[in-house]
């Protein structure tokens, strides 16, 4: 640090600051000290040029001592946030269609409120959770690795244990209520994502609360995208003379179905503006499409085949 050039403004610190994070590098890597310890510092220069060894940066000696920020390699890092929560919501096809605003109370741990009396300074703590350890790796070379030390609050401060202001510990379990908005036209898999709601903990930016819709299945209507499929049955009289009924929907509202000419097997009618919603697209809606299925019967009497051979002649 003496030596590093944003320290110190002498011409040849620069020079120096290399010379020594060099020296450092042969004793800090095994395969380069052993290649100095055969032919010193003549068959270091000659493993590089013929390519033995990344290019150097002689900045690389902070970050593995551990001190980030000087020549300019590494800015500050960001804050840590606490894991995004997933929540599935189950929902009918109905209030997809119709759109429903839903209540939830949702428990999760939020800081102590006298957390601040039980935190203590610690220069040690680089953050939640890290602790910086020194190390020896020779006689005048010391290195600094990060371990885990869950005392660690934030940078500089670690947790008081056994602290009275906060007898539970760091958090404490508090409820709240949300109000989720399924909006009409929503999908499967959709989210609705309340920000930094999730838990909190000491050092770090709470994590999302993420609500996904998961559509319970209809017993008569498969969504498809923006629009909606059916199938009815109707009678081969009904296929040749064609027909006239009324289907509820999935809010309870009656379509009128009517065909005047002969339908074939498993024809396909759509049916305009009777889909779902489209998301965030006003009085927009997708289509209907109703299969026909045609219900044969079972056997025809002779009279009644004579009369159709009579009516198809």
């Amino acid at each position: 640090m003496k030596y590093h050039p944003d320290k110190n403004p002498s011409k040849d610190a620069a020079d120096k600051f290399a010379e020594i994070s060099v020296a450092y590098e042969a004793l800090y890597d095994e395969d380069k000290r052993k290649i100095y310890d055969r032919g010193g510092e003549e068959a270091l220069q000659q493993n590089e040029a013929r390519g033995g060894a990344q290019a150097h940066n002689p900045f690389d000696i902070f970050e593995a001592f551990g001190f980030g920020g000087m020549g300019g390699r590494r800015g500050r890092e960001e804050e840590p946030r606490t894991a995004n929560v997933e929540i599935p919501v189950r929902v009918s096809l109905k209030q997809l269609y119709l759109g429903e605003v839903l209540d939830v109370d949702y428990k999760r741990q939020v800081l102590c409120v006298e957390a601040s009396q039980c935190e203590k300074k610690n220069n040690a703590c680089q953050g939640p959770g890290i602790s910086m350890k020194t190390q020896q790796l020779a006689p005048g070379f010391v290195q600094q690795v990060q371990v885990h030390d869950s005392s660690c609050v934030a940078r500089g401060k670690s947790w008081r244990s056994n602290c009275k202001a906060c007898p539970n510990g760091m958090t404490e379990e508090e409820e709240i209520q949300l109000t989720v908005d399924v909006q009409a036209g929503m999908k499967d898999g959709d989210t609705i994502k309340f920000d930094n709601v999730a838990d909190e903990a000491p050092g770090h930016i709470a994590g999302d609360l993420i609500f996904i819709v998961k559509q319970i299945p209809h017993s008569s209507f498969r969504r498809n995208g923006d629009d909606l499929e059916t199938t009815i049955s109707i009678s081969l009289l009904d296929s040749l003379v064609g027909f006239s009924k009324k289907i509820l929907h999935v809010d309870g509202h009656e379509v009128k179905i009517e065909k005047n000419d002969v339908t074939y097997c498993s024809q396909v009618m759509r049916i305009t503006g009777e889909g779902m919603p489209k998301k965030g697209k006003a009085g927009k809606k997708g289509d209907l499409y109703v299969t026909l299925n045609i219900n044969f019967p079972q056997s025809f009497s002779q009279q009644q085949k004579d009369e159709l051979k009579r009516i198809m002649a």
